[in-house]
């Protein structure tokens, strides 16, 4: 039994100590694979289809402008006040669908990239405790400017597409820094589901939510002015 115990101890010290040098690695150091890619393409083969990774990692300020004010009017209007968890919007969601209404997620772009980066996909609760240790992780020691340029590298956008510069490539024919506002505003509305929604071949659903996120996207400060 103490030697069961004395394990254990070694495991909980082995894993705090290789998460926090792995968060302080992506500190400074691009992520080119992460576990979510790695999954979808076992499950393309799986699947039987010709499998497809396509990610290019881009410093922040080769993406357009647009795409981080985008992705915070579509999926975090809060990013820069909240500490990687938005109280607000996880009872805005409760009270939701207590109501009978529908099931919506609320999730942070720090909880987002944590997961992306770190885990997997299927959420259970072990995946759901390591996101929020992850998302504390990345919040203490990233800034919102690194937070985001992973989260725009690493954010599944369309099947086997990974990221600003391979969707712009992909879809838009153009550089990451070329990409339009209404470009941006499409994008940031395929993430909710990008195995549904293609920026590429945007439905009716797509152009309304493409309309409201530009909306919004008034009301959101420049990101890279907002440090």
């Amino acid at each position: 039994m103490k030697r069961l115990l004395r394990l254990f101890r070694w495991a909980i010290f082995l894993f705090f100590a290789t998460s926090l040098l792995a968060t302080l690695y992506y500190k400074w150091q691009p992520v080119q694979v992460t576990p979510l890619m790695l999954i979808r393409y076992v499950q393309q083969i799986a699947d039987g289809k010709h499998p497809k990774l396509e990610h290019r990692w881009v410093p922040l300020d080769s993406i357009a402008p647009h795409l981080p004010v985008a992705v915070i009017a579509s999926e975090d209007q809060n990013f820069m006040k909240h500490n990687g968890f938005d109280v607000n919007a996880i009872a805005d969601a409760v009270a939701e669908q207590k109501r009978g209404g529908r099931k919506r997620g609320a999730s942070t772009i720090s909880q987002q990239t944590a997961k992306n980066v770190f885990l997997w996909p299927h959420a259970d609760w072990v995946r759901k405790g390591l996101e929020a240790y992850f998302t504390v992780l990345i919040e203490l020691l990233w800034s919102k400017e690194r937070i985001m340029e992973v989260y725009l590298n690493s954010i599944e956008m369309a099947e086997g597409v990974y990221g600003a510069a391979a969707v712009a490539e992909t879809n838009f024919s153009c550089t990451p820094l070329e990409l339009r506002r209404a470009d941006c505003a499409l994008i940031a509305a395929t993430l909710p589901n990008p195995l549904k929604y293609n920026s590429a071949r945007p439905n009716s659903y797509m152009r309304s939510r493409q309309r409201w996120i530009q909306q919004q996207m008034k009301h959101i400060p420049a990101f890279r002015n907002a440090r």
